[in-house]
């Protein structure tokens, strides 16, 4: 994923503009929305998903946000009072005429409020607790399935209504750059996923797991920070040691998702080792990350990305 470059430093910037005037966050009703939060923004076009952040900062509120799309980011404003929450996205990052203000209430234990700053009808919002996906025992793993058989897409579907399109050539998925995703009609909880990619120069894609968190593929985000380079979870998670960029080449990915905790082995080197993903990528297909979820493949990014071995092994 590429679409929100600068998005950390122009947030950032905007806070200081904003200034800090924050309300205290060690009432105790300030407390009850310290946590994660999986959010769902309702707009005229369909459902958005989102995710939030909320910490205590030496007596102030501090949140870290993920929009439609882009990496997590630290928002410039937040505000507690009571039952009610107020933060502020940045319209530089939102790509809005204005800075996006949320208001919400909380009421038991869902959050729900309006949205403002964007032109046209209102949106509106609704938040749960982000489930902590723990789990109490090592997995059992199942019978291995293969998504791809290397003939046609069959077990897969396109999101969107683009004219572009995925085709298999020489065995071989291809995305077509700045087209639709492509989706696997299958579902998944906890598993392991072997992957095998080839990057062209100046090519930007990823691979999203149970369609929520991205493991990054890219050959031109080397000026962008380590998380969106080839091999980190998108926003969250260097890959250490980092690989080199290596574009019209075979790789590897094997990854194992257990919960919330990831490994990434990217052509044998563990990359990212049983790490916790705290929350959602931008361009996640939901917000309800305690479900089952697919396999997706970015198109959306440019350039072109194949892949040409896709096979699952689920956690029975």
């Amino acid at each position: 994923m590429k679409t929100a470059k600068f998005v950390v430093a122009a947030a950032v910037a905007v806070a200081f503009c904003w200034g800090g005037n924050f309300l205290p966050a060690q009432t105790a009703s300030a407390k009850a929305f310290i946590g994660r939060w999986d959010l769902t923004l309702k707009a005229p076009d369909g459902e958005h998903p989102s995710w939030i952040e909320i910490t205590d900062k030496g007596g102030k509120p501090a949140a870290l946000f993920t929009g439609r799309w882009g990496n997590a980011r630290p928002l410039p404003k937040i505000e507690i009072d009571a039952d009610t929450v107020m933060f502020v996205s940045p319209k530089v990052v939102e790509n809005s005429k204005d800075d996006l203000v949320f208001k919400g209430t909380l009421t038991g234990k869902t959050l729900s409020g309006t949205i403002a700053g964007f032109e046209g009808p209102a949106w509106t919002w609704t938040g749960v607790r982000a489930p902590s996906l723990a789990r109490t025992k090592a997995p059992e793993w199942g019978e291995q399935i293969e998504l791809f058989d290397g003939k046609d897409l069959t077990g897969w579907r396109e999101s969107g209504a683009s004219e572009k399109h995925w085709t298999v050539q020489d065995g071989s998925m291809v995305s077509p750059g700045n087209g639709p995703e492509i989706i696997s009609d299958k579902k998944f909880e906890d598993f392991r996923l072997h992957v095998e990619f080839n990057c062209g120069k100046d090519a930007n894609s990823g691979v999203y797991l149970r369609g929520r968190y991205e493991v990054q593929i890219e050959t031109e985000s080397e000026a962008e920070p380590p998380s969106q380079h080839t091999g980190g979870v998108y926003g969250f998670l260097d890959p250490r040691p980092e690989q080199p960029r290596s574009p019209d080449k075979w790789q590897t990915f094997d990854v194992t998702l257990i919960g919330r905790r990831v490994t990434v082995v990217q052509n044998g080197v563990t990359v990212i080792n049983n790490r916790e993903i705290p929350g959602l990528t931008g361009g996640a297909l939901d917000s309800h990350e305690g479900l089952p979820g697919p396999i997706y493949l970015q198109g959306s990014e440019k350039g072109q990305v194949r892949f040409r071995k896709v096979t699952l092994t689920p956690a029975k």
